[in-house]
């Protein structure tokens, strides 16, 4: 029986918790775009003393004139403690007296000999930066489980940090099966196609942050998918499939699985394109079978298999969010199944992609995300809101969203 695109969700949700917490201490120059594993929290204050915000003079109190007594530049500092009508010079950056008032910037000020003379009236505490103002010590740096950023890795060398403790990357196995298909570096023979399904889910997954490697292409026999199957269980976190999991003659990939104690999670989701796609286990081991069909591979790996692989990486937000936007043209569905419609987002409408069915290739070349429809709408009128979920950027959320439209 054919379970939700919800359900399917909550059973990947709910079964995924089991994942180990693997980390590495890596350098943080390599950091970028991996999961943090324990929560880091500042030991050095931002800025760690007050100091001036631009080039000027540094007072203790409103006055006429000022003295000139001492000059700071950024990475030296002053013992001198300013008194009634004295200032010293600063430059930006440097440490500040701890009695400063202000900082009257160099342009708003006369010289006349050795004394300044203020242009304007002076405002208390303006032009200077305090201590901690940026980050306090003991506030929270990044937390656990948060993807790091380039923003982070600034963070994190503010304090003085080298290394940083994150998630080993999921490890990640693919393999086709099908006797007609080729790898693109092969020669094509009568009737055979070029396998474009696993060159896919390979860069998709590398760009997911994820550890992969290819196994290869098997032929439709269950043999040879089985003697493939048993030099990947337990080396490998999740083993992604496509083809042969429907309900054709030649669609061994389940029955092959099944012959090592395959734990079915779900094995049909109703969802057109991709009824076919299947999640389950064997021992340690994830499986995740998607259709042959190269778009409604791919769709279904975006709704699925990306949710998945967030789990895998302990990530914080791993569900799917969405952009509420209008559709720029009435459709129809012609089926009363939740649908997968990719389409373009331009920044105010949503644009079905101009043709589109499960086996095309050049679909998501064009598109940069799509929409589902539930099965309960026959069609979307023009203008109407839509939900709509990208595939070129990251877009999560920590609970989960309803997101058919």
């Amino acid at each position: 029986m054919s379970v939700s695109i919800d359900r399917a969700i909550q059973l990947i949700s709910k079964n995924s918790f089991t994942f180990t917490n693997r980390s590495e201490i890596i350098p943080i120059e390599e950091s970028l775009g991996r999961v943090n594993y324990k929560t880091l929290y500042a030991s050095l204050a931002l800025p760690p003393f007050d100091n001036s915000a631009m080039d000027g003079y540094a007072i203790s109190s409103q006055n006429d004139s000022y003295e000139i007594v001492d000059k700071v530049l950024a990475g030296n500092s002053s013992t001198a403690s300013l008194k009634d009508h004295e200032s010293i010079k600063v430059a930006t950056g440097a440490k500040l007296p701890s009695n400063t008032q202000s900082v009257i910037p160099q342009e708003d000020v006369t010289i006349v000999k050795n004394k300044i003379i203020p242009k304007k009236e002076i405002k208390t505490s303006s032009n200077i930066r305090y201590k901690g103002e940026d980050i306090d010590i003991g506030e929270i740096i990044i937390n656990s489980k948060e993807k790091i950023t380039s923003a982070t890795i600034a963070l994190l060398a503010s304090q003085g940090i080298t290394h940083i403790e994150v998630f080993q990357k999921p490890r990640i196995a693919i393999f086709a099966s099908g006797s007609e298909l080729k790898l693109h570096y092969e020669n094509l023979e009568d009737s055979q196609i070029y396998n474009s399904n696993t060159p896919y889910l390979f860069s998709r997954c590398i760009e997911l942050g994820c550890s992969v490697t290819f196994l290869g292409s098997v032929k439709d026999d269950l043999q040879s998918i089985r003697n493939l199957i048993s030099n990947t269980i337990d080396r490998y976190d999740l083993i992604i499939t496509s083809g042969g999991v429907s309900v054709g003659e030649a669609d061994f990939t389940k029955e092959a699985f099944h012959s090592f104690g395959f734990e079915t999670i779900f094995e049909k989701v109703a969802i057109k394109p991709g009824k076919p796609t299947t999640f389950g286990k064997v021992n340690n081991s994830f499986i995740l079978n998607l259709p042959g069909n190269p778009l409604a591979l791919s769709l279904n790996f975006e709704i699925f298999g990306k949710f998945l692989i967030n789990k895998l990486k302990n990530l914080k937000t791993p569900y799917h969010s969405y952009i509420g936007t209008k559709i720029s043209k009435k459709f129809i569905k012609n089926k009363k199944v939740d649908t997968v419609i990719p389409g373009f987002f331009d920044g105010n409408f949503f644009h079905v992609a101009k043709k589109f069915s499960p086996g095309m290739v050049n679909v998501l070349n064009h598109c940069n995300g799509f929409i589902i429809i539930s099965k309960d709408k026959e069609c979307i009128k023009e203008n109407e809101i839509v939900k709509f979920l990208p595939i070129e950027w990251d877009f999560y959320t920590q609970e989960f969203k309803e997101f058919i439209t």
